[in-house]
């Protein structure tokens, strides 16, 4: 089982971005595609009050979600990378 959970979109680079930092720390998470309209994001409003991606939702993480791509990266590096443990 996955231990995050990814909100994005295909088309999206921000969204690209975190799918990078993910597969670069060799991070399992799962994928959810959320709806092109924004008014069609009921179920990420209902995780973390708001309908922008990317999010990646992580029960370790004191909010239980991280949302804007530079804040996942900084988050997903301090936290899963495992050469900066070890360094």
């Amino acid at each position: 089982m996955a231990a995050l959970t990814l909100y994005d979109r295909s088309d999206c680079p921000y969204s690209k971005r975190v799918r990078r930092v993910l597969d670069v720390l060799e991070v399992d998470y799962e994928e959810v595609i959320v709806p092109e309209a924004r008014t069609d994001r009921d179920e990420l409003a209902s995780l973390t009050d708001q309908r922008g991606v990317p999010v990646v939702v992580d029960d370790d993480h004191p909010d239980g979600w991280v949302a804007d791509s530079s804040a996942i990266s900084e988050y997903l590096k301090s936290t899963y990378d495992q050469r900066e443990a070890t360094a």
